[in-house]
């Protein structure tokens, strides 16, 4: 099982549409990525480790998949689409990390 996380950095500029995230792209997500995506997690950032200070990531997004290639070759169909979309409702650059999981 692989976990590919999708992180939005914060920072005082970065405009991001919680609506819009949540009731058109994730759902654009889960319908594109079909019976490969496995499990999907959305997180929207409150603070940092001390406090009063920002979180590092205004929204961080976890998915499941059974392996790198079963994410690599369904998100290459519809990696136009989904990325295009991002304008929609951030201004944020998304950074992606895949990740084994092992617990």
């Amino acid at each position: 099982m692989i976990k590919v996380s999708v992180l939005y950095p914060n920072s005082e500029y970065v405009v991001f549409d919680k609506e819009y995230y949540l009731d058109k792209h994730v759902p654009l997500v889960t319908k594109l990525l079909g019976d490969a995506l496995k499990n999907a997690q959305v997180d929207f950032g409150l603070a940092g480790g001390l406090p009063g200070s920002p979180a590092l990531y205004v929204v961080m997004t976890h998915m499941t998949f059974d392996s790198v290639e079963a994410f690599e070759a369904i998100f290459g169909v519809h990696s136009e689409e989904l990325l295009s979309d991002i304008p929609n409702f951030t201004n944020s650059q998304p950074q992606i990390q895949i990740s084994e999981v092992l617990i």
